[in-house]
């Protein structure tokens, strides 16, 4: 099975002993990693409905990303051609997973507007974006493109994509303000943040201003912006706020396939991640994702 994530770069897959030390030090740092039946007392699935910290929203555990390599307006999933994207969106639908994770770099705005078009109702899917906009009337423009683009009235979450800078709170304001506002007139119902900077990402528990966090995380630190200490404490942070945590790089943009059943497990077993996404570009795989979640928590 092939899985990938949206984010570029690749990384020499990890021998057994590597796997192993890493697997034991990942657990050692966050003691996160359940056993099976004792870290969770309820079962999961990957359509449980997950409640956004104090969002209001809820969506599956388990999302669709629609990003992997994506830039530049096109992503692998938008590269597979309409019909194939847009049928991937409507099986995971009908399999009952619930969240879309989106943005303008994508390309993939149109393709969940067939989608929509087609069998998934708007009100029974969380619709996420992202904006790379850094001024305020480019950030106006954006939300209204992408209400078009998507053909509809909200957004449910719209992120500040891919923030580097631990001083974001301070320079991206007059955008924030824009998202506030728009927020208030109900185009959106919460706006937060996407980051890739161990020291944005710190700011976050600090920021009342951000409803959610999207942040990357699994077991071995790949493709990470710390060490797995470090984002799980900062992860705790945020979640004890309030504010929703949303996971990303769960399969490691694609390097951790082969082991995403540990990965999975240390994810489920985090008590700071609400939901996460993973970019699938078959059926198959998210078929396979599925039935790996199942399989961690037998009836």
């Amino acid at each position: 099975m092939r899985i990938n994530e949206a984010g570029g770069g690749a990384m020499k897959g990890l021998n057994r002993r590597e796997f192993m030390k890493r697997t034991a030090g990942a657990v050692a740092a966050t003691m996160a990693i359940p056993s099976l039946g004792t870290a969770q007392s309820a079962k999961l699935t990957a359509t449980t409905v997950r409640t956004l910290g104090n969002t209001g929203l809820s969506c599956s555990l388990l999302g669709m990303g629609t990003g992997t390599n994506g830039w530049g307006g096109s992503s692998n999933q938008t590269r597979k051609g309409r019909t194939t994207f847009v049928s991937l969106l409507e099986h995971g639908h009908a399999q009952g997973l619930t969240y879309i994770d989106m943005a303008d770099m994508y390309g993939s705005h149109d393709y969940v507007k067939a989608a929509l078009k087609n069998t998934i109702q708007r009100d029974k899917v969380m619709l996420l974006t992202k904006t790379v906009a850094r001024d305020p009337k480019v950030m106006r423009a954006d939300l209204e493109r992408f209400r078009k683009e998507l053909d509809t009235d909200y957004l449910d979450i719209v992120l500040l994509h891919c923030q580097t800078d631990r001083g974001w709170p301070e320079k991206m304001r007059p955008c924030m303000d824009v998202l506030e506002e728009a927020k208030g007139k109900g185009q959106l119902k919460a706006h937060g943040v996407s980051c890739h900077d161990l020291g944005a990402l710190k700011r976050v528990p600090e920021t009342p201003w951000a409803d959610v966090v999207l942040a990357r995380i699994n077991p071995f630190g790949l493709h990470m912006d710390g060490s797995v200490d470090e984002i799980v404490s900062v992860l705790r942070q945020i979640h004890d706020t309030g504010q929703g945590v949303l996971g990303m790089k769960i399969v490691g943009n694609g390097d951790l396939r082969d082991r995403i059943v540990p990965s999975l497990q240390f994810v489920l077993g985090l008590d700071c991640v609400d939901a996460f996404t993973i970019g699938f570009e078959s059926t198959e795989e998210l078929d396979g994702a599925m039935g790996h979640v199942a399989a961690l928590y037998p009836a």
